[in-house]
């Protein structure tokens, strides 16, 4: 097992017998216990519920019985959600003074359900107001690409796990732009879905008229996978939506031809250095977006 295996990888060699989900929890804390000090990118780690689940998992596995669509995957979670018997300190001093959560967040609870082994909670910027990954309490998330830059925030501690390779999965929270500015400073996949479309259930709030959850992963198929377990409603978080859930992983080989996709010029590229104008001109090649004026 490597440190960038996918989850479908994962998945996969865990129902074929290949590997087992214990030896796959186990490869990823060496990982974690390995790196975070150099990372900074988890302030928890279940190690002893993650080593039970993988066990149940491979008795069930043993059994004959079906394993979920992320069997043995682990993953790991920005420390604003709940995980049962641990106190939910959304990057703050004075919340580690609060009692243990009674309940996994419902994030937490569709993954499992799903066959994913919780293994940890990651940092983030106190109260999720930032967008470095720095955290007077905690120390910063780094970089895994560069030790010396920033992971970005609020999620920084998620994606550094993921960004590296100690979890190919992870949970983050987007207010402003929480998962998607770590993701790209990170150079990996993350998804700010539609608000209402996932539970937040469990998450402490920043934002509760815009806050959302989304994954992060190093590719897109995982991310479609992780997104179609999280779906669902749920009566716990007021604004979760009755969706249809549509499994998006079957449409991911249908591509962008049905998409139409804008680029906002003008005032959004006033101040753009020739550099990143260069850059969101070879996006958008690539993209085959064309200019339109209306």
């Amino acid at each position: 097992m490597t440190a960038h295996e996918s989850a479908h990888e994962i998945t996969a060699n865990v129902a074929f017998g290949k590997v087992s989900a214990a030896a796959a929890i186990e490869a990823a804390l060496k990982r974690i216990a390995d790196g975070n000090a150099r990372l900074g990118a988890f302030t928890d780690v279940s190690a002893e519920r993650a080593r039970r689940r993988a066990a149940a998992i491979d008795q069930a596995r043993a059994a004959g019985k079906p394993l979920g669509p992320l069997a043995g995957v682990p993953f790991a979670v920005k420390n604003l959600f709940d995980i049962e018997g641990l106190t939910t300190r959304a990057g703050s001093k004075i919340n580690r003074d609060n009692p243990p959560a009674v309940r996994d967040a419902t994030a937490i609870s569709r993954l499992e359900a799903a066959g994913a082994i919780l293994v940890g909670a990651c940092t983030m910027d106190e109260y999720a107001y930032g967008f470095t990954g720095e955290n007077a309490h905690d120390g910063p998330s780094r970089n895994p690409h560069d030790l010396t830059r920033m992971t970005g925030g609020s999620s920084g501690g998620p994606a550094a796990a993921v960004a590296g390779g100690m979890v190919p999965i992870s949970i983050g929270s987007d207010t402003n732009g929480s998962i998607r500015v770590p993701a790209s400073l990170c150079g990996i996949y993350g998804l700010k879905p539609t608000y209402g479309r996932l539970s937040r259930a469990g998450a402490f709030p920043f934002v509760a008229s815009f806050d959302t959850i989304g994954p992060f992963t190093r590719n897109v198929r995982d991310l479609a996978a992780v997104y179609d377990a999280l779906q669902g409603h749920d009566p716990s978080d007021p604004v979760c939506a009755p969706p249809d859930n549509t499994p998006i992983a079957p449409r991911l080989d249908d591509g962008i031809r049905h998409l139409r996709i804008a680029l906002a010029d003008g005032y959004f590229l006033a101040g753009a250095t020739p550099e990143v104008r260069s850059a969101i001109e070879d996006v958008a090649r690539a993209l085959g977006v064309t200019r339109q004026v209306v």
